[in-house]
């Protein structure tokens, strides 16, 4: 695969501002894997294997990527959308290559893997594969989310058992339960969910005679939010990261 094109699936720009970059010599290529120094490249039609790459693109590091898979640690009053109306969008958090990265279609970049609302925050995944979108979004397939919820009111043991029994929202007439749930302390839930409507956690708490005072997403399915990934940072997932999503 050309270097030019291989910068281009990467989201560096159109293949002429790639092999402008390249020609510049602002591109810096690890030709294996053990490489503690990249060499320039200046060449945008030098042929190379794109699975396992890594290169230097004006100074900053990264590794070649045929899907993006990453995780965010969302910041709370941030948007999960590209127009935000009040708050800043989440998008802005992530650097230019991954807004950027083609797709087919009129969409471009990663796009979230469902929406946290401005005021909560925690796990938040991203990716520019349709297909794994659907699979992590979809009902049918029940991947858990655990949410950590702080209430107004100190919880007791019937509200916990009514959210575990299920509980009616005002839209749907079929009780929505949580598949676990325990009090943390008097006025923090741990609520695990496996579906994922409109302000769903917040609806059930307040359909227990409560109010959720702050809420934030610390896994999905077996993967945690790493306590060493900061509010508004992002990082690629592995491999592992992607199997856990589906334990």
């Amino acid at each position: 695969m050309q270097l030019q094109d291989i910068l281009y699936s990467q989201g560096f720009g159109t293949r002429r501002v790639c092999a402008g970059l390249i020609q510049q010599g602002l591109v810096k290529v690890y030709r294996q894997d053990g490489d503690e120094m990249p060499t320039v490249c200046v060449e945008s039609a030098t042929e190379f294997v794109a699975n396992g790459l890594r290169f230097r693109v004006q100074g900053v590091d990264w590794p070649y990527h045929d899907k993006a898979y990453i995780m965010l640690n969302k910041p709370i009053e941030t948007e999960c959308s590209q127009k935000p109306s009040t708050y800043p969008s989440i998008y802005t958090l992530l650097p230019s290559p991954l807004r950027l990265r083609p797709q087919k279609g009129a969409v471009q970049g990663v796009q979230a893997v469902g929406r946290l609302d401005q005021d909560t925050t925690g796990l938040l995944l991203l990716t520019d594969d349709g297909k794994f979108i659907h699979r992590m979004s979809s009902p049918r397939h029940h991947v858990p989310k655990v949410y950590e919820v702080t209430v107004k009111h100190p919880l007791d043991d019937k509200q916990v058992q009514r959210l575990l029994a299920g509980v009616v929202l005002d839209d749907d007439p079929k009780p929505v339960r949580a598949a676990a749930c325990a009090a943390v302390s008097s006025h923090c839930l741990r609520l695990t969910l496996t579906e994922g409507k409109y302000h769903q956690v917040k609806r059930m708490v307040a359909a227990v005679s409560n109010r959720v005072e702050s809420l934030h997403r610390a896994q999905i399915g077996g993967l945690h939010l790493p306590a060493d990934l900061a509010p508004g940072q992002w990082r690629w997932l592995s491999a592992d990261d992607v199997a856990r999503l589906s334990a």
